[in-house]
């Protein structure tokens, strides 16, 4: 009788080892919605190169998932207009941006989920990450996880790369300024010109030598004005967007050269 009992625990001890003796994996496919959404404005799309996303286990370091999010940008109405209601649906549309993280969890595990973007221009990405705590086989969907990018994305249309300029004259600097997600500056707009303040620095020996507003120059998205060049030699152009109370900050640097 003892040896029977003896065969039923070994057979019931072999059962609970199978798992690991044969390679195979107790993890549960879990399912993570990510989004780069912008700062005071819609989610980060494909229109400025998307944002990458990363999932990474905090205890190894071990990459979980990563990829891009290239889509639209979401409902501009839902985002930035409607009164937000607790459970209300806002950024989980059709056409809004996310990363869909496919997961495979052993364990409750301690993750870091991190955004990169926009990545269509290098001087605007910047980095965003939260940790949580993910339990295997409990799906996060929907609106999913929200990762905020803050910025501007600051291009220029003058002057152009390797310009020089004499001494003495005036630079005409223009740039186009849009949110980080893309979404249009204009006058009167969602996102007003006037709130915003743009400005170009002339830089010598890292300290400014001159610095003039850029005005909104009528043209959506466009700023404009013109710098004073006083002495030859090189100099550093840097324009730069500035929305203080939304913590939105935003720069594009440029060499200059000056002939005497």
């Amino acid at each position: 009788m003892n040896c029977r009992r003896s065969l039923v625990v070994l057979a019931f001890a072999a059962l609970a080892f199978a798992p690991q003796l044969f390679g195979q994996s107790n993890a549960k496919e879990t399912k993570v919605m990510i989004r780069a959404v912008a700062r005071d404005a819609k989610v980060i799309g494909q229109h400025v190169g998307g944002a990458r996303i990363t999932v990474r286990d905090v205890s190894t370091g071990q990459v979980l998932a990563q990829g891009v999010q290239q889509a639209g940008t979401g409902d501009t109405d839902l985002i930035m207009n409607k009164p937000r209601t607790r459970g209300a649906t806002v950024y989980n549309t059709q056409d809004a941006s996310g990363f869909l993280a496919v997961l495979n969890l052993e364990r409750p595990t301690v993750v870091e989920v991190t955004a990169e973007g926009p990545l269509g221009n290098a001087q605007a990405t910047q980095r965003t990450s939260k940790t949580l705590l993910l339990i295997p086989g409990e799906d996060v969907l929907g609106e999913g996880i929200l990762l905020e990018i803050h910025g501007f994305i600051i291009t220029p249309l003058a002057p152009l790369a390797d310009t020089k300029v004499a001494a003495g004259s005036l630079l005409e600097v223009r740039a186009t300024v849009t949110m980080a997600c893309g979404c249009p500056i204009e006058a009167g707009g969602i996102w007003d010109a006037s709130k915003y303040r743009v400005v170009a620095r002339l830089i010598r020996n890292g300290r400014v030598e001159t610095e003039v507003p850029l005005h909104y120059a009528g043209q959506q998205n466009t700023f404009a004005g013109t710098v004073p060049v006083t002495a030859g030699g090189k100099a550093e152009l840097d324009i730069l967007a500035m929305d203080p109370a939304n913590a939105n900050f935003g720069i594009f640097r440029q060499d200059v050269t000056v002939t005497p």
